[in-house]
């Protein structure tokens, strides 16, 4: 499932059980949630509950039929490594959902309410989507959807699986009533919120440009402490033409935190932008 030339065989099976903890937790979020709601929010599993009234299948039989088609298709866009952890996952994640309907037959809502259970649905679900995605694998169905659209087009995940899972949310309308289809709709889009927040947020980085009178303070500081880099550009102020130094470094959410206390510690006066950074490519050469 991994290059054996960069991992061991203990960190191949870390990697599975990490994998296989992801998708109970998906299995879960589906079975005690998404199918009592009828709502189909955002998967290929939600579309499977709106099948399930036409084709004389299991929800674990329709989901596995669906995944091939698209595991198909991500084997060959995404590579070997998606494909290859792709098809562990779902193929596990039907097998989770028998295992769940034999368990548990015929399980009815545990909150009572069609909209508490789109909601649990949808932050128990983010959680082990997080995961997988992290870990360049998938759940399978719409989620590959979502990764092609990422890696190809440069869509935010959560952004991705918002837009995939439109049509699937519409499909309720060929079985269930205006309130669920409202909620499948409102459903894939909170959901594509949510999971923003677990991936997206998690791995954003910020581009910080410094004009500051201590300036080697703080080149110091990045370089000795934060052992991150930086960039020095010359700059004139349109006013007057006078002559400073800009220092540009890209930093995470901690070692942000830890330059805002230096600058402030050091130089509050110092003049100080802030951008979003959401994607970092270096081309080394050849």
């Amino acid at each position: 499932m991994t290059n054996k030339k960069h991992t061991s065989p203990l960190a191949d099976v870390q990697e599975l059980a990490v994998l296989t903890g992801a998708v109970a937790i998906i299995a879960a979020a589906v079975y005690f949630f998404l199918v009592p709601s009828h709502a189909s929010v955002s998967s290929i599993s939600g579309l499977g509950i709106v099948l399930a009234n036409f084709v004389p299948l299991p929800l674990s039989a329709i989901t596995m039929i669906l995944n091939v088609v698209l595991l198909i298709i991500g084997f060959l866009t995404c590579g070997r490594e998606f494909g290859a952890k792709t098809v562990y996952t779902s193929i596990l994640l039907p097998l989770f959902l028998a295992l769940l309907e034999r368990l548990f037959p015929g399980i009815g809502s545990l909150t009572d309410s069609q909209e508490l259970d789109v909601l649990c649905y949808i932050l128990v679900v983010s959680v082990g989507l997080s995961i997988l995605f992290n870990r360049n694998a998938s759940s399978g169905g719409l989620d590959i959807v979502a990764k092609i659209m990422n890696k190809y087009l440069h869509i935010e995940l959560g952004r991705a699986m918002s837009l995939s899972g439109i049509c699937v949310a519409l499909s309720a309308a060929l079985v269930y009533d205006k309130k669920t289809v409202v909620l499948s709709v409102l459903g894939t889009y909170f959901n594509g919120l949510v999971l923003d927040h677990f991936i997206f947020d998690h791995n954003i980085k910020r581009r910080v440009c410094i004009i500051t009178k201590k300036e080697e303070a703080l080149r110091r500081f990045i370089l000795d402490d934060l052992h991150s880099g930086a960039t020095v550009y010359e700059s004139y102020g349109a006013y007057n033409m006078e002559k400073h130094r800009e220092i540009i470094t890209i930093v995470d959410k901690a070692e942000y935190q830890r330059l805002m206390n230096f600058m402030n510690r050091e130089d509050p006066q110092a003049f100080i932008t802030v951008y979003t950074v959401s994607d970092i490519r270096y081309q080394p050469k050849a």
